[in-house]
């Protein structure tokens, strides 16, 4: 996928498996550029070496190893100011992080998750999955299996962070935390439900249009 696919409604950026941190950056300069008008809405779509974000709702942030026991197995550790609790991101999740201006968009934020979470409907239909969303908790679901994850911020009506979906990654490594403070919760993956390989450039072209689709026509 190329790296910059730009309209002058929307840019969506390809950064493949990029360290959190840099792209945690990246975040908070376009955040700025978007409010400032600089820059178009934009979506940074991306893969990340293994990371456990804690969010800022403190008693959702259970882990259950402690952060030296996580850097010996190459797991980091990082603090952000978002919506939810802990969450685990590493190679084979698809990560989509939308820098948007809800405004512009006509959305709210109860909204603009919900579109999120459309989109995701969307896309893992393509797969042949069927996924349902939960009263109250952010994410999709396969019957009591999370497979998707959402967790925003939105500073003076723009948006960052997004949405994580579990697509051929290590689910093991969920063991060490729990996942967003939801005790007894089990993850999965579309390779786990499926059953086949999955192609995840092809996942990111549906997830492409699937965010033009989505996004773009709510422009005015």
């Amino acid at each position: 996928m190329a790296e910059q696919t730009d309209t002058t409604d929307l840019t969506i950026r390809d950064l493949g498996l990029a360290d959190y941190r840099q792209v945690l950056t990246l975040q908070r300069e376009l955040n700025e550029q978007r409010r400032a008008g600089e820059i178009s809405d934009t979506v940074l779509i991306v893969e990340h070496p293994a990371v456990i974000t804690l969010g800022a709702r403190q008693s959702a942030n259970k882990l259950l190893i402690g952060a030296e026991a996580l850097a010996r197995r190459g797991i980091e550790l990082v603090q952000i100011r978002r919506g939810g609790g802990a969450t685990l991101h590493n190679p084979g999740q698809l990560v989509f992080y939308p820098i948007l201006n809800l405004q512009q968009l006509g959305l709210g934020v109860s909204e603009y998750v919900r579109t999120l979470e459309a989109i995701g409907i969307a896309l893992l239909v393509e797969l042949g999955l069927t996924c349902q969303r939960r009263q109250g908790y952010p994410g999709l679901w396969i019957d009591e299996r999370k497979i998707a994850s959402i967790g925003v911020r939105v500073s003076r009506q723009v948006t960052r962070h997004g949405m994580a979906i579990n697509v051929a990654n290590d689910l093991s490594l969920f063991d060490l935390m729990v996942p967003c403070g939801l005790d007894g919760v089990k993850m999965t993956s579309v390779e786990k439900e499926t059953g086949r390989d999955s192609d995840m450039e092809a996942m990111k072209r549906t997830l492409v249009a699937l965010l033009r689709r989505h996004f773009e026509r709510h422009q005015p």
